[in-house]
């Protein structure tokens, strides 16, 4: 049986370049970045040329990119440590309707504190409409947050008309760029970011590592508190192994030919799957989606039987975000494109990287193609759609 892995949105294989860079610092070079002795002083400059590395990919200083454990604890950083230092102009912030559920939960909680939080809508591919986002904006908003590359349908916003409306009104402008960080054009500056929200595991780097994006400036308050490291602004011994490997993922992963082979492997599962009968693409094509992404709705069809099906041919696939996949809740982000109960229950994302081939893709099409026929026969969805409408089986 082959090994077709296609949940890259979810998580990704580590380079064996990234983990070759990693294992002289889970051995040998195993000093504290704090410590003044030979060790330490290795250990920290392993950090600092890693941070500039990072640093510069962004266009951002190296001095304003804080380490982190990954995009969740960065995103908690950034929407509470910006709602609680600027609580004297204001207690408003705006999000929209399509963020990942680590977003989504930090406002429902910042509410609870006496926070006001606007979700905004989106149209039909995951946008955000310009015009209200102005419109949303008030004397007491202190911040913006919205998605860069969406986890499950793979929008891709547009940053830099969202950002000039923020610097315009003097909010600051956050984005979860985990899923889009080396995949898309993502310049801090360009944009008027003020914070941005990476992480290593979706780009072949190791898990447990992140890192926030904070420009000069940005009036924040640390989340974790501890001995000062981060330039004081997140405290706990920086994770060395950890930070070297996702350095060196995201100079692996910014080469243009992984991104040209990756986008071409996303175009022929497409067509490919849309070729299959009842079947509808959810989320933009070309340059506005992610280069990795690809989300489907089989109609008459539950996308939890089809993602099995699938894994029995060996072909990994996900019903949706893996962040909230222990829950039986239906997809926020589908709901929010305007999708119904059928549509969304039949979702299933396939997501690539550049380390799928093309034979890969021809199977993981072949065997969706196979196990949609096999299933429509016996679904009980479509039993009940042809009773209500009289039509025969």
């Amino acid at each position: 049986m082959k090994n077709v892995y296609l949940d890259n949105a979810s998580t990704t294989k580590v380079d064996p370049e990234v983990l070759d860079a990693m294992l002289p610092y889970l051995s040998d070079r195993y000093g504290n970045p704090s410590s003044i002795h030979s060790l330490g002083h290795d250990a920290k400059d392993a950090v600092e040329s890693s941070r500039d590395r990072i640093a510069s990919s962004i266009k951002s200083r190296s001095d304003e990119l804080v380490f982190t454990s990954g995009g969740t604890e960065s995103n908690n950083f950034a929407l509470k440590g910006i709602a609680f230092a600027n609580k004297d102009k204001g207690n408003h912030i705006i999000t929209s309707a399509v963020e990942h559920k680590c977003i989504v939960n930090s406002c429902k909680w910042l509410e609870s504190q006496g926070f006001e939080i606007t979700y905004l809508p989106v149209d039909s591919e995951g946008f955000v409409n310009a015009e209200e986002l102005k419109n949303a904006i008030k004397k007491e908003t202190v911040l913006f947050s919205v998605i860069h590359g969406n986890n499950e349908i793979g929008t891709i916003q547009n940053m830099e008309e969202l950002g000039k409306i923020c610097k315009d009104s003097d909010i600051y402008f956050h984005s979860d760029a985990c899923q889009s960080y080396t995949k898309t054009e993502l310049n801090v500056r360009n944009y008027n970011l003020d914070l941005v929200t990476l992480n290593a595991h979706k780009i072949h780097g190791p898990k447990g590592v992140g890192a926030l994006y904070v420009k000069e400036g940005t009036k924040i308050d640390p989340w974790q508190h501890g001995g000062g490291q981060e330039f004081r602004k997140r405290g706990g011994t920086e994770n060395v192994p950890g930070v070297v490997g996702f350095a060196k993922a995201a100079q692996l992963n910014s080469d243009n030919k992984n991104l040209v082979h990756t986008a071409k492997l996303r175009d022929k599962l497409i067509d490919g799957i849309l070729e299959i009968e009842n079947v509808r693409l959810n989320g933009p094509l070309g340059e506005k989606r992610l280069c990795n992404n690809a989300n489907f709705s089989f109609l008459e069809i539950e996308g939890e039987a089809l993602g099995a099906h699938l894994e029995q041919e060996g072909i990994k696939t996900s019903t949706g975000s893996a962040c909230s996949s222990n829950t039986l809740e239906k997809s926020h982000v589908l709901r929010a494109i305007g999708l119904n109960d059928e549509q969304i229950n039949g979702s299933l994302r396939m997501s690539v990287s550049r380390f799928n081939t093309e034979e890969e893709i021809d199977y993981a099409i072949e065997k969706a193609g196979e196990a949609a026929k096999k299933l429509r026969k016996i679904s009980p969805i479509k039993r009940v759609v042809n009773s209500v409408f009289g039509k025969g089986n």
